[in-house]
């Protein structure tokens, strides 16, 4: 088997979000492309799996295996599984035997990669208030994974990728009023480098064009409103630019976004959270996937979150899982080369 065709492994997510059920349910899409769809499989969650079919009304048989290797003959036949951990479905009630099957399946599933054993790693969403409650000491699972990589956390870098749009935020879960302290040279370097790597990795993506936002209004005006553009960002651009890259800079926000400026480049880089989710989710909601640039192994996700409010009402659309579960694959394969 050659390397891009080792199954990729999905955690379960928390079992009382939408998690299984997309799961089932872009199995049930997804099987129609078996030629091209890379083979996956679930780790943990079998009976789970098995009720959110049952209860949502999917067409996704459950089939139980016993490692890695057996998924891509099973996945034919149905939703591989890997069996040994598992809780009872209750959707829209979480629980904390759910949070420690959330947890131990994204254990189990980034173990499983580590070890080759899997092409790469899709995440399901996870209650973080549930899992702070087990004793989970990480922001996110994005944390986490750089934690079992034994990475630094700046090491792991969130790109939102959709089919027109890749954005990546610089600094992501702070205070708006934050931002300007912890932006630095050293920051944007660092992180277009990790992005303009990843590009070519995992995407293919022989000369990465890289576009980095300016933080204030019409980028600083010159001064006029801040000067984080002449002092931190531009002095990290023309540092960028001299050691090759492609790299143009600082553009305004309100421009940055247009349709002609989103044809010149490959990724923008944002400022802050809401400056590159924004956009991302507004063009691409439904296809909008979550990429951990600078692992050793791949790792998305779909960008939403648990929606424990409409689990098990047959009301969650698949359409971001079924990207996530695509665009592992196709990284998979741009790796294997």
């Amino acid at each position: 088997m050659s390397g891009s065709r080792f199954p990729l492994a999905v955690s379960l997510g928390d079992p009382a979000g939408i998690g299984p059920e997309i799961i089932c349910a872009s199995y049930a899409r997804l099987r129609s492309e078996t030629s091209s769809t890379h083979p996956f499989f679930v780790a943990g969650g079998f009976e789970v799996l098995r009720a959110a079919a049952e209860a949502n009304g999917l067409d996704c048989s459950i089939i139980p295996i016993a490692q890695a290797d057996e998924a891509p003959m099973a996945f034919a036949a149905g939703l591989p599984v890997m069996a040994g951990l598992d809780t009872t479905y209750t959707p829209g009630k979480p629980t904390k035997d759910g949070a420690q099957l959330a947890l131990s399946s994204l254990q189990w599933a980034t173990q499983l990669a580590l070890r080759s054993e899997a092409a790469g790693v899709v995440t399901a969403p996870v209650g973080k208030a549930q899992l702070i409650e087990i004793g989970f000491d990480f922001p996110g699972q994005t944390e986490f994974l750089a934690h079992a990589c034994d990475l630094h956390p700046r090491d792991a870098v969130m790109m939102l990728a959709g089919p027109s749009l890749r954005t990546v935020p610089l600094t992501v879960h702070v205070a708006l009023s934050e931002v300007p302290s912890l932006l630095t040279a050293d920051l944007i370097t660092h992180k277009a480098r990790i992005v303009a790597k990843g590009l070519q990795r995992d995407f293919g993506l022989e000369r990465p064009r890289l576009a980095i936002a300016g933080l204030n209004p019409h980028s600083g005006e010159g001064g006029q409103f801040g000067d984080e553009e002449s002092r931190v960002i531009e002095p990290a651009i023309a540092a960028l630019q001299a050691e090759g890259f492609d790299v143009i800079g600082p553009v305004p926000g309100d421009a940055l976004f247009t349709p002609l400026m989103r044809g010149g480049y490959d990724a923008a880089l944002c400022m802050y959270h809401d400056q590159a989710l924004i956009p991302l989710k507004a063009l691409e909601f439904d296809e909008g996937v979550n990429v951990t640039l600078g692992l050793p192994i791949i790792r998305t996700s779909p960008d939403h979150g648990t929606a424990f409010d409409i689990a098990g009402t047959g009301k969650a659309d698949p359409s971001a899982m079924c990207a996530a579960i695509r665009m592992a694959g196709q990284c998979a394969a741009a790796r294997a080369g």
